[in-house]
């Protein structure tokens, strides 16, 4: 009980750090149109995925030994880690996939991680946290332009961006249930994918309801709606 009392007085004190944020960001009228919006200041559940020691997608951790990413970043043979809660890609706690469940239909898969990582895990909405014409955030290491090769120009720094969502009965890659949203002072790219789309839910809570699928690298992205998988989530997960 000790645990998740703390835990929950992490999440608390977490968002009222975003609340803060996200007010001196419209306050000072933040919009600086480029295809990874700005730099995150605050996401302790962020998490960036490596394949064979290359840097490849982003990913939250939603409880202390499960990682929530795409079944396209981790469909492919190779040795998963990851580094968490820290903006910088290249710190973090350290951590190792040691078992992977893809969900059978949409591009959602968890990672079991080595060990335990304590921190602030992504709290997951429910449905009523998202709706159209919506602003929402999302957040990714991925490419911070789209002239160039993507690989080479992943943010070693997490970005955030505000999109619009446009339809909420879009499809992810695997043609299961995702958030269509459209650009607003940025848009994903290769190396977002598996990253949170974030939404101020009806209670005023911040809670991750997507999880980067596709992205044209322009206009539009899809987002798997994770409030449609909360049960399979929790089967896996616990959470």
């Amino acid at each position: 009980m000790a645990g998740q009392e703390q835990a929950a007085a992490a999440v608390a004190g977490w968002q009222r750090t975003v609340d803060a944020a996200w007010q001196d960001q419209r306050t000072a009228g933040v919009r600086p149109a480029i295809i990874d919006g700005r730099l995150a200041t605050d996401a302790p559940w962020a998490a960036r995925l490596f394949v064979n020691g290359q840097e490849n997608c982003s990913a939250t951790i939603i409880a202390p030994k499960f990682i929530l990413t795409a079944e396209h970043c981790v469909a492919d043979p190779g040795t998963y880690t990851f580094h968490v809660g820290d903006l910088d890609q290249t710190k973090g706690a350290e951590a190792t996939a040691v078992n992977i469940t893809k969900h059978d239909k949409a591009d959602l898969a968890i990672v079991e991680l080595d060990h335990e990582v304590p921190g602030t895990y992504a709290p997951l909405g429910n449905p009523d946290a998202v709706a159209e014409g919506q602003d929402v955030q999302v957040y990714g290491w991925g490419a911070t332009n789209n002239t160039e090769p993507e690989s080479q120009t992943q943010s070693q720094l997490l970005k955030v961006a505000d999109v619009e969502v446009s339809d909420t009965a879009g499809q992810d890659y695997r043609g299961g249930a995702a958030f269509t949203a459209t650009r607003g002072d940025g848009i994903t790219a290769g190396g977002d994918s598996g990253g949170p789309m974030f939404a101020r839910a009806p209670d005023g809570s911040y809670v991750q309801v997507g999880v980067a699928s596709t992205s044209d690298r322009n206009s539009t992205t899809n987002y798997t709606n994770v409030t449609q998988y909360r049960d399979w989530i929790k089967g896996v997960a616990g959470v």
